[in-house]
């Protein structure tokens, strides 16, 4: 069939994947013919960002000129910037108001003891870094046992600003039902000047005070860090239209991309391209092996995408849909060591600046430098993105030479000792595979390891015999598997919504009136982000 001319697209698309080492970019020519390009997420000599100047190589722009919509119909975009922001600790500075005699209960939370023989108990550190305890209280039916009190809440969240925050989450007891309080705190925090106001009514509206208040304060802590890195892209691109990945599998629209939805941004268009590939070679059960620079994510699917609703990320409990995917820190980048009697890898990464040995800039040795050790990488055959002028080939001497090193210390030839590195990053991530598939009752040998990432074919075979596996699946794509998820993505919307009720008949129309309503909330969200292309599907849980 062919197309008339008038319907042939005339603009470029773009599917990016900015990990914590490369940047992967997909572009969708006008033709519809696939180009792909590859380049390290941090390169300050270079450019400002991977993902504008992946776009700007493949368009054939300099540095600096902008990409138009002449150009470009849209950019769909996976971003690890918030889940490096909470890893690190380097979100906005954020202030907490909740209600008289509640400053601690974060802190407090569960009292969890997940090392119960642990003497010395080092707890996370804590997102927000000042508490103001309101005045008010709604009790658990909606009575109001004390007003808020307006006039003590304004002078400290003036207090507050002055100090020079500028975020504020605001989470009061029973406030994901009784909103009042949390509407009147949310225009005092407007009329002082704060820029990113989260209330836990419209960031996580389900009952337990905890998890509520948690997801409440990861949101406010990290949506002005994601709002920068969004403006700083769209800058780059007046006008076109910008989609980013959530957690949940699902794009979308840029203005309203929120922290708590971003911790997975790039994993889960991973798990998206991994499902609709693996479906279409005819592969209905697959183990998804992602392994990129600085982790390897490892995933489970049978023919419908698992989500989590309630999980914990960097010490910190979140209540938002994520794509269920298991993370264990051995990537490429994972730093390789020997302390005089075993060795070691991870969870360390080198990162993209200064990367592996390899990468000509004065880094230590890493995963990747064992692989071009042990000859499974060649750097005749490897991209020649490295060096400070971003246009060498991989370093092979200075590998030698510290692989000689180390042969030295443990009287092994350099070989055996790569070799040696390399199977103990096989077991990491074996281990991983097992925790989602053995631990929970599915027979791994059954199913097919789809293996991805830009590290993940010098691992795969290795990993699919340590655990007793047939079949290796590799996509054309596999190295940018992540980023070609992002074009095969839809968009969505999750809405929730607690319903306190004994589940009876009497109770079903209630349930179903609640469900019509998020369903009109959701659809409404969705036109609202100019969805475009297709039908519109809900999908109703209870």
């Amino acid at each position: 069939m062919t197309i008339p001319q008038a319907l042939q697209p005339t603009r470029w698309q773009f599917w990016i994947d900015r990990g914590g080492t490369f940047t992967d970019v997909v572009g969708k020519r006008p033709d519809g013919q696939l180009v792909t390009h590859k380049l390290l997420s941090d390169n300050p000599e270079q450019y400002r960002d991977a993902a504008v100047a992946g776009i700007r190589l493949l368009l054939g722009l300099a540095p600096g000129v902008p990409v138009t919509p002449d150009l470009v119909e849209c950019v769909k975009m996976g971003t690890t910037v918030a889940t490096n922001a909470l890893l690190e600790r380097k979100g906005e500075p954020t202030l907490l108001v909740t209600t008289q005699g509640f400053r601690d209960a974060l802190r407090i939370a569960y009292q969890n003891r997940p090392r119960i023989f642990d003497r010395h108990i080092v707890l996370p550190e804590l997102l927000y870094s000042r508490v103001i305890e309101a005045q008010e209280r709604i009790g658990a039916h909606g009575d109001v046992i004390e007003p808020i009190d307006e006039e003590h809440l304004k002078e400290r969240l003036w207090a507050a600003f002055d100090a020079g925050l500028r975020s504020v989450a605001i989470v009061f007891m029973h406030g994901y039902r009784y909103t009042q309080h949390e509407q009147a705190a949310a225009r005092l925090a407007r009329q002082a000047g704060f820029t990113q106001i989260s209330t836990s009514h419209q960031t996580s509206p389900m009952m337990k005070f905890v998890g509520r208040g948690d997801t409440t304060v990861v949101d406010a802590y990290l949506s002005p860090i994601l709002r920068r890195y969004v403006e700083q892209v769209a800058g780059e691109m007046p006008g076109v239209k910008l989609f980013f990945m959530q957690s949940s599998g699902g794009l979308t629209d840029a203005q309203v991309f929120q922290g708590k939805d971003a911790i997975l941004s790039g994993p889960a268009g991973g798990i998206v391209g991994m499902a609709r590939t693996a479906e279409l070679a005819g592969h209905g059960r697959v183990i998804g092996f992602d392994m990129g620079g600085t982790s390897t994510d490892v995933s489970h699917y049978a023919g419908t995408f698992e989500r989590e609703f309630e999980t914990q990320v960097a010490g910190v409990r979140m209540r938002a849909p994520m794509m269920s995917i298991h993370t264990v820190a051995a990537g490429g980048g994972s730093l390789l060591g020997f302390d005089g009697a075993r060795f070691r890898v991870g969870p360390e990464s080198a990162g993209a600046n200064p990367g592996p040995a390899s990468y000509r800039r004065g880094g230590p040795l890493a995963v990747t430098d064992a692989n071009v050790m042990v000859g499974k990488i060649q750097p005749a055959h490897f991209p020649r993105v490295f060096g400070h002028a971003a246009n060498e080939p991989l370093d092979s001497d200075v590998v030698a030479q510290q692989f000689g090193v180390l042969a030295q210390q443990t009287g092994r030839k350099p070989e055996d000792v790569a070799h040696g590195f390399i199977e103990i990053a096989v077991q990491q991530m074996a281990n991983a595979i097992k925790k989602i598939s053995v631990a929970r009752g599915y027979d791994v040998t059954r199913y097919t390891l789809q293996c991805f990432g830009g590290a993940g074919g010098q691992h795969a075979c290795l990993v699919a015999d340590a655990l007793g596996m047939q079949q290796v699946l590799v996509h054309p794509l596999a190295g940018v598997l992540s980023a070609y998820g992002m074009g095969l993505a839809d968009q969505n919307v999750i809405r929730e919504q607690a319903v306190e009720s004994p589940l009876t008949e009497a109770a079903l129309p209630a349930v179903q009136a609640a469900l019509d309503a998020l369903a009109a909330a959701a659809r409404a969200d969705l036109v609202r982000q100019q969805a475009s292309g297709g039908a519109v599907t809900v999908l109703r849980r209870v």
